[in-house]
């Protein structure tokens, strides 16, 4: 869905840098849109997926645009992507991952955005949900929701219930949310220029997130699931070099917080145990699949866990 000429709020030119090979001097058309979702799909070489992502963002029943910024995918994603009118395609070279989003976000019209990799989707009326808690909300700048994992097949694996993030923990151990269920509104990034660092390639969510809580950013739980992440076998998250990125990451921390990890991971448990993080009722979400890429497949779940399970065959 696109948002009409009466939906603009605010247009006008902007300085160019350096993100899209501009000439100094050079300034970007930019047009801001109320109460609409940009949301950001980095892509490479992930056309199935990428199917599947376009088709959970289009039956939103919100004012959305989908900016997808395309690598130069060689597996046949570019023979149907720029034909396809779900979305806007950028195709161009960039430094990864994060660069791509980066160069969607500064492209973006709407006032709340988020990104969402190919091989992850929205579930039915996500982006409302979203969109009526920043109504309510004018002080919270980022919203999290909950998120279900899935196999390539779409079936269950078990969930993440999130809460907000917390400084030292997120330094320390890990990031407790994941991108796939992150909103924000686009001051976050425009007016303070919190982009990511497009050097790093795994965890450029978490130092981002370490910089936004430096800045106290207002953010807030929304509690509901909004999104399915999919492991497909080929997740950046559980490679080697996201391995070595979040080393470096903790060691960056000051010596007394790395001494206190233990502490802050207990106490993390201990937040989540209180707000009942590990607790869920049977319930079921619908997706779209590779038997079903037209129409949302129903899963039912009747015996949720909080527990870790990898696809069969995965060799986790």
């Amino acid at each position: 869905m696109v948002a009409d000429p009466d939906s603009v709020a605010l247009a006008g030119l902007r300085p160019a840098d350096n993100s899209f090979g501009d000439q100094p001097g050079a300034f970007h058309l930019y047009v801001v849109l109320t109460n609409t979702f940009s949301i950001i799909t980095p892509s490479f070489r992930s056309s199935a997926w990428l199917k599947l992502c376009l088709a959970s963002v289009a039956d939103q029943d919100v004012a959305v645009e989908h900016i997808v910024q395309d690598a130069g995918s060689d597996d046949g994603t570019l023979d149907w992507l720029p034909q396809d009118g779900r979305a806007k395609v950028f195709v161009e070279k960039d430094q990864g991952m994060y660069d791509a989003i980066n160069r969607g976000m500064r492209r973006a019209g709407g006032q709340l955005l988020a990104y969402l990799n190919c091989d992850e989707q929205y579930l039915p009326g996500a982006l409302r949900a979203v969109a009526d808690f920043f109504d309510a909300h004018a002080d919270v700048d980022i919203v999290f929701g909950h998120v279900i994992m899935i196999d390539p097949q779409g079936r269950y694996l078990y969930h993440r219930k999130v809460q907000t993030p917390l400084k030292y923990h997120t330094w320390t151990c890990h990031l407790s949310t994941l991108s796939c269920a992150m909103f924000f509104r686009r001051r976050v990034v425009m007016d303070r220029g919190v982009f990511f660092k497009p050097d790093l390639r795994d965890v450029g969510d978490g130092e981002w997130m370490l910089r936004l809580l430096a800045h106290n950013i207002k953010m807030a739980a929304l509690g509901r699931f909004t999104s399915a992440f999919t492991y497909t076998g080929a997740n950046m998250s559980v490679g080697e070099n996201a391995r070595r990125e979040r080393r470096e990451l903790f060691v960056s921390a000051p010596a007394w917080a790395r001494a206190l990890r233990p502490a802050f991971k207990w106490h993390h448990r201990l937040r989540r145990l209180v707000g009942g993080m590990y607790f869920q009722a049977p319930f079921a979400y619908e997706i779209f699949t590779a038997a079903s890429p037209e129409r949302r497949e129903r899963h039912e779940v009747s015996h949720p866990t909080f527990h870790r399970r990898f696809p069969v065959g995965s060799g986790r």
